[in-house]
């Protein structure tokens, strides 16, 4: 854990000092034995998260229509997770037989992916969709939200320049939310070190290496100073970190992954709600408030879980020409069509 604070904080010049602090001279407390376990505090007196946690799950952002309610039986869950479990075996078994030049062959192998082998465990009850507000499990976009939605994906199809493409395609914050807020798991790259000092919390996300810094107590910046990842002020409540994040850059509007895909006005607000429930566990809860897009505000409930496994340093399109053969690749098809 000491390396990678070290490392993190050279990134993060702003904290360098306090994340050092941090790292040295927080003590953890070890859980007692029986129910009556205490969360850990920091030396100055505030809940403990540090550590690395992953949200990684095969619950979606939304319900299934095969899934009529919010909480699954043990049986229904046991259904549903053999199910994805063959449903990744398959992807790996090639088409069999010599393949022409050009044939599909599909895209990532498992070797790639890491979206977790369970649903969500929430207060001991099995999850069908993150989403628990509305009861139905869907996002609730309005018809004005739909549009917008709908513009933008269509937008994603412009190839004739970078700009148009996502944030997360082109290596500047995650897909499909990962890194929030809400943060919302994807794929692959679900884990996330937290490191907190007196005045901050800093959360550090494996997927594009964001890092958000939270602000306890802060004011907020200027209006007209959207972050990539919004502006998030945070305060404590009893034993729950509360975030309250607005201002949004307006190319996060769109949030795509394979697994979901979600449409945010840059005037959004989204407040979350980091409890520590266990000593490998915090609850995270989210609500999304936008009125511009949504008819409704939507809440959402993802378990944190914390793991040993080293976070390692992310790398995208640093280096090497994606992005740049895909708007060649659109030259050539253009060039064909004429």
């Amino acid at each position: 854990m000491v390396v990678q604070a070290s490392v993190f904080c050279k990134a993060a010049s702003a904290v360098v000092f306090l994340c050092l602090l941090t790292v040295n001279f927080t003590s953890f407390a070890n859980e007692p034995v029986g129910t009556s376990w205490q969360a850990p505090s920091t030396f100055w007196g505030v809940p403990d998260f540090q550590g690395t946690w992953t949200n990684a799950t095969i619950t979606g952002l939304e319900r299934p229509v095969s899934l009529k309610t919010l909480v699954l039986t043990p049986e229904e869950a046991t259904g549903v997770e053999r199910w994805t479990a063959k449903f990744y075996e398959s992807i790996d078994k090639l088409p069999e037989g010599d393949l022409q030049a050009g044939a599909d062959v599909g895209g990532y192998n498992t070797f790639w992916m890491d979206p977790g082998r369970r649903l969500a465990r929430v207060r001991g009850e099995i999850h069908s969709s993150l989403i628990v507000d509305p009861t139905n499990g869907k996002l609730p976009y309005s018809t004005q939200g739909w549009t917008m939605l709908t513009k933008r994906l269509l937008l994603f199809q412009n190839v004739d320049n970078p700009e148009t493409r996502l944030l997360g395609e082109r290596c500047i914050v995650g897909f499909g939310s990962s890194g929030g807020p809400p943060m919302l798991p994807v794929l692959y790259n679900n884990f996330y070190q937290i490191v907190q000092s007196p005045g901050f919390v800093v959360i550090l996300v494996e997927m594009n290496h964001d890092a958000r810094i939270v602000r306890i107590g802060g004011t907020r910046l200027p209006k007209p100073i959207r972050p990539w990842l919004g502006d998030s002020v945070g305060r404590w409540d009893g034993h729950t970190l509360v975030v309250e994040t607005t201002q949004f850059h307006r190319g996060q509007n769109l949030r795509a992954s394979l697994r979901h895909r979600i449409y945010m006005s840059p005037d959004a607000k989204v407040v979350e709600r980091f409890t520590r429930v266990s000593s490998d566990e915090i609850l995270y809860e989210f609500s999304v408030d936008d009125p511009a897009t949504y008819t409704q505000t939507w809440k959402g409930e993802v378990p944190m879980l914390q793991t040993s496994d080293p976070l390692y340093e992310y790398a995208c399109h640093e280096g090497n020409y994606s992005l740049t053969s895909i708007l060649a690749g659109a030259r050539q098809a253009d060039r064909e069509a004429q």
